[in-house]
């Protein structure tokens, strides 16, 4: 053996996990109490969109955090994260205490298939990197006509080894069998867990059985194009909470079929701190306050994503809003 290929054999290889899941699935959530749980996480959030929202969440967590926005992994902002990784692999390897593992969430529109090629077909990166558990959430309120809409939510299941299906609590019955049902027939071997509340043991997927996966040795074909376009709208002023509240739902209603996902951080006229707002499914989900910090700013920050472009929809938003 060569004396380089004997220095390939025996680095050290950092973990790396991956979250991906339709928008509004709750992929910041699980983020979040996976940080809470193992802080010492390298972390990358991909954001569809010109305005990063997520990052908000996670800045309680003092982690080494890189954040990739206005297009998706699968395909605008793909070649940006192999530097990324080498980068992060070149601080750890000047410190090796710097962090333990490496955890990507996707873009909620992202096919996550890219991902994994260049995890494994990399040779820098897959000498470096061990790709330990592909996980996808799985909101149980989903639209059923989703799967047939969204090519990216059937490969998100499908790349899958772990699924959590999350938002049992909103969810009947009815609706629960029928998703567990689909995710049985797309990822029959994936492990398939639950969340509670939204609350699941971190140490079941952060410690979960590496899975075979084989090095593809041809060229990824190209995907499909998505069709999802966004608009980002900032808020220079506070704003009561019933107008917010009331404009928020009303956009949700009025563009029930294309506009898929709200998202953002809000100052409100009742309170001096952050407000996270959500939205998905043509509902608003409940909303929470951010403790406070230094650099924040004051201008609150809002993303609509849709499936195609709705025409009109920004000077809707500007309407309802200021």
């Amino acid at each position: 053996m060569t004396p380089e290929r004997l220095s390939a054999a025996t680095l050290r290889r950092i973990p790396v996990f991956i979250i991906s899941g339709f928008l509004g699935s709750g992929k910041t959530t699980l983020l979040n109490r996976l940080l809470s749980h193992a802080p010492k996480s390298a972390v990358i959030i991909n954001e569809f969109g010109a305005t990063g929202i997520d990052q908000q969440i996670l800045r309680e967590h003092k982690v080494p955090l890189s954040t990739l926005v206005g297009g998706c992994l699968c395909c605008q902002v793909r070649g940006s994260l192999a530097p990324i990784l080498k980068n992060l692999r070149m601080a750890w390897d000047v410190d090796n205490n710097y962090f333990e593992r490496v955890i990507i969430e996707t873009s909620g529109v992202a096919n996550p298939e890219p991902i994994l090629d260049i995890l494994l077909k990399d040779r820098w990166l897959s000498a470096r990197y061990s790709l330990q558990n592909a996980i996808t959430t799985v909101s149980a309120i989903m639209d059923e006509q989703n799967f047939e809409r969204f090519p990216e939510v059937t490969a998100q299941i499908a790349w899958a080894d772990t699924v959590i299906l999350t938002q049992n609590d909103l969810a009947e019955t009815w609706q629960q069998q029928r998703i567990q049902a689909k995710l049985n027939q797309l990822a029959p071997a994936a492990t398939c867990l639950i969340a509670v509340q939204g609350k699941i043991d971190p140490d079941v997927i952060l410690n979960a059985g590496k899975k075979f996966r084989p090095r593809r040795y041809h060229e990824l074909s190209a995907l499909p194009s998505h069709e999802f376009s966004s608009i980002s709208v900032q808020l220079t002023t506070p704003i009561s909470w019933e107008r917010l509240h009331n404009a928020l739902t009303y956009l949700m209603t009025h563009y029930s079929e294309q506009l898929v996902r709200i998202k953002g951080m809000v100052y409100t006229t009742e309170q001096n701190q952050a407000l996270m707002v959500n939205g998905a499914a043509g509902k608003l989900y409940p909303s929470s306050y951010l403790p406070p910090r230094s650099s924040d700013d004051g201008i609150g920050r809002l993303v609509f994503i849709s499936h195609g472009e709705i025409k009109g929809l920004a000077e809707t938003v500007q309407a309802q809003l200021l």
